[in-house]
């Protein structure tokens, strides 16, 4: 082979980094009664990622979630988190679990009878061993990252829904953890609240490198933050890949939803930022 035939040779492409997982429903099915709420959902979740589980209200995603830090059991299937299954564990052996897995509920379940410094310390306090010192600096940190500085003594009456839900996530990433689940995270909020509340959970799940599972039926939420969303529909997620994936589908169950929302799927319209297709 010639000097010049090896140098227009192409060059082979990378082989596609593995992906970590960190959490993996494996055909995992939820009754309530006679109604099935999951029906043998499989789904991974990547470590860095943000998932939104989309879909319309009544279909389980708030279920689904719950089953990652054993809130809810499954009746039949096994969930995955961290490489172990957390399926029948105790309350006690859920722990360490429930440790590096915080959740952001839907109202921020806020202690009225505490002030912000004493709700984000709560955790803290609970599970280790800090000195007060420590635990001021510590809720300090975590009020500056979600654009609240010096709020520490107000009472939760006496903020606005969004700072309510701000000061929730500040009190979820208190002790640090490796992922956060956010369970209708916009509800209640106004358009300016819902994009600043959308903003600070990509911003900090790329500042503490951790990974996000948001349940919401907010699609301008999730084009806002997602790498993937996991369309959930009838018990089983009838979509998993990017947005702009989503936004092009010509599936009609998918088309349906976003069109009801707002955004004509599949036809051409919707306004996305072209992603890394390699992500769906």
């Amino acid at each position: 082979m010639s000097a010049t035939t090896a140098a227009a040779a192409p060059t082979p492409p990378k082989p596609e980094t593995a992906r970590e997982t960190v959490v993996e429903f494996k055909d995992v099915w939820k009754r309530y009664g006679t109604k099935e709420i999951l029906a043998g959902v499989n789904l991974s979740i990547w470590r860095g990622e943000v998932l939104c589980v989309l879909g319309p209200s009544g279909t389980g995603k708030s279920v689904t979630i719950r089953h990652i830090n054993g809130l809810t059991q499954p009746d039949d299937g096994d969930v995955f988190v961290f490489g172990k299954s957390v399926v029948g564990l105790t309350e006690e052996q859920l722990t360490p679990v429930r440790q590096r897995t915080a959740m952001l509920f839907q109202g921020g379940a806020l202690f009225d009878s505490m002030n912000v410094e004493q709700n984000i310390a709560f955790p803290v306090v609970e599970h280790t061993d800090k000195l007060p010192e420590e635990i001021t600096q510590i809720v300090a940190e975590k009020l500056q990252m979600v654009g609240l500085p010096g709020i520490q003594k107000k009472m939760p009456s006496e903020l606005s829904g969004g700072m309510r839900k701000r000061v929730a996530l500040a009190r979820s990433i208190a002790l640090e953890p490796e992922i956060i689940l956010y369970d209708e995270p916009t509800t209640g909020l106004d358009p300016v609240s819902s994009e600043k509340i959308a903003q600070l959970i990509k911003d900090l799940n790329i500042r503490l490198k951790i990974t996000s599972v948001v349940v919401t039926h907010d699609v301008v939420m999730a084009r806002t933050v997602a790498d993937r969303v996991a369309f959930l529909h009838q018990g089983r997620f009838q979509f998993i890949g990017t947005f702009s994936a989503a936004a092009r589908s010509t599936q009609p169950i998918l088309q349906d939803y976003f069109r009801a929302m707002g955004f004509p799927c599949g036809t051409g319209m919707v306004p996305v930022v072209r992603e890394n297709e390699t992500n769906g």
